[in-house]
């Protein structure tokens, strides 16, 4: 089976779009949540992304758009973007945003995976390091685990002797790329496909992922978008400029 990942658009059309036009063929796609948040298309990008599929997790801004957490552990400016979006979401996107399921949740032809926003062993946890990596896989039942979250590309995996970090490599700036990553028998994974919609790791080309359940090999790519839309649909809906400009830095 062929997964597609995707993760953290935040409400960034341009960018989710592109990825799906380069996107292989696949047979399902799974959304680790963040849908909306800092961008400014939330109503359409809940539109595009419900027609994919099924498979959602809800991530710690859909939550703070929905109503279902409070701000205070939010940065002024992501607290300002949640209001907004909570404001202009229609009534249909915002229920559906309320009844996102808490992660992991696994799919049944995919024995041994699951996948979450944050961390199997919190939701809201970022997994940024390999200490940070540890807990959840020494604790996971799932062999693999997709997640989302921390905007950056990349896996770490344990076993009961080593453990690793992998972050892909490309070789430009603004061209489509990929990276292949095979995954080794008796090896635990946690892997993040990146975000689609806000990269944090200085690379500003939307991100998403393809797992091949039968090769286990997971794919990462990486494509230019049209940024400047992007930013000006920031702009012109009034949200913070720093929403727009970090877009094209990639932080």
């Amino acid at each position: 089976m062929h997964v597609l990942l995707l993760s953290d658009i935040h409400s960034n059309l341009e960018a989710l779009e592109a990825c799906l036009a380069a996107a292989p063929a696949y047979d399902v796609a799974v959304n680790l949540g963040d849908v909306v948040g800092y961008g400014a298309s939330p109503n359409e990008v809940i539109d595009r992304s419900r027609n994919l599929g099924k498979f959602f997790v809800r991530g710690n801004h859909d939550k703070a758009a929905a109503g279902l957490t409070e701000l205070k552990e939010f940065n002024p400016i992501a607290g300002l973007a949640a209001l907004w979006t909570r404001e202009h979401l229609n009534p249909e996107n915002l229920e559906w945003l309320r009844t996102l399921p808490h992660g992991p949740i696994q799919i049944e032809d995919l024995p041994g995976i699951q996948f979450v926003h944050g961390s199997p062993v919190d939701e809201d946890e970022y997994v940024v390091t390999l200490r940070d990596a540890i807990e959840p896989l020494l604790l996971s039942a799932a062999t693999i685990t997709f997640f989302g979250h921390t905007h950056l590309q990349g896996s770490f995996s344990s076993s009961q002797v080593a453990t690793d970090v992998f972050r892909p490599e490309y070789k430009t700036v603004g061209q489509s790329e990929s990276a292949q990553f095979p995954l080794k028998v008796g090896l635990r994974y946690l892997i993040n496909p990146g975000s689609v919609g806000q990269p944090r790791d200085g690379d500003w080309r939307a991100a998403f992922a393809l797992y091949d359940s039968d090769s286990r090999i997971v794919s990462f790519h990486r494509v230019p978008y049209n940024l400047k839309r992007a930013q000006d649909r920031i702009l012109a809906a009034n949200l913070p400029q720093r929403l727009a400009t970090r877009l094209a830095a990639g932080r």
